[in-house]
């Protein structure tokens, strides 16, 4: 067989990455630094995502002006104040700190760049580009874990305003808005399922065979 061959070693290695990847939020962040070399590596792994046609529909701005992550974190707020009335039953939601926005060292935001031309792939359904956006951000953010790195995505965010704060064209779609930095610990299991927001569904209740 040609090609890199994996040991069973290395198989565990990746699994443990996956298994204690975790979401961060703005509490466990610290302000230590991150090299540009550890970013690049971050960038390196998500670059080599697999993309419908070998599209690469992805495009990052790396944010480190604490000038720009204000605006992003005003927009953040003003966001979550809807959210805060979406989920008034339920109290323990204005207790999450949803966002690492300042607290993070560095900020990633990942927009998805539509082609000009017509790509293989997807010409029956135009959101395998975004779908490929999100391999990319996966692949990020399973190195940044190897690199005992924290992530956090921050989802409460107005597209068109964070667009227009960082100046993006006009064609082009905010994806992710990640907050990257070292984090106090990882936490054995994900902050909303010790806190019972959602449980852990079982395989068997989301895995089917040839039809639902």
């Amino acid at each position: 067989m040609k090609g890199r061959i994996f040991t069973e070693k290395e198989r565990q290695i990746l699994a443990d990455i996956i298994i204690h990847r975790r979401t961060e939020f703005g509490e466990n962040f610290i302000s230590q630094e991150i090299p540009d070399t550890t970013i690049e590596r971050l960038l390196f792994a998500a670059l080599n995502a697999p993309s419908v046609g070998f599209s690469q529909p992805w495009e990052f701005v790396i944010i480190r002006d604490p000038l720009i992550k204000a605006k992003i974190k005003t927009s953040f707020e003003k966001e979550n104040e809807k959210a805060k009335e979406i989920f008034k039953n339920k109290p323990l939601y204005n207790q999450l700190q949803l966002e690492g926005i300042t607290a993070a060292p560095v900020n990633i935001a990942v927009l998805y760049k539509p082609s000009p031309n017509s790509v293989i792939g997807q010409t029956s359904k135009d959101k395998f580009g975004p779908y490929s956006v999100c391999l990319a951000i996966q692949n990020l953010w399973l190195m940044a874990r190897a690199e005992n790195i924290g992530v956090g995505w921050v989802s409460i965010l107005d597209e068109k305003e964070v667009k227009t704060i960082l100046n993006a064209p006009p064609e082009n779609e905010l994806i992710a808005y990640l907050c990257i930095g070292y984090v106090t610990e990882f936490i054995e299991r994900p902050l909303l399922e010790i806190a019972n927001w959602e449980k852990r569904k079982l395989k068997e209740a989301v895995i089917y065979y040839n039809s639902y």
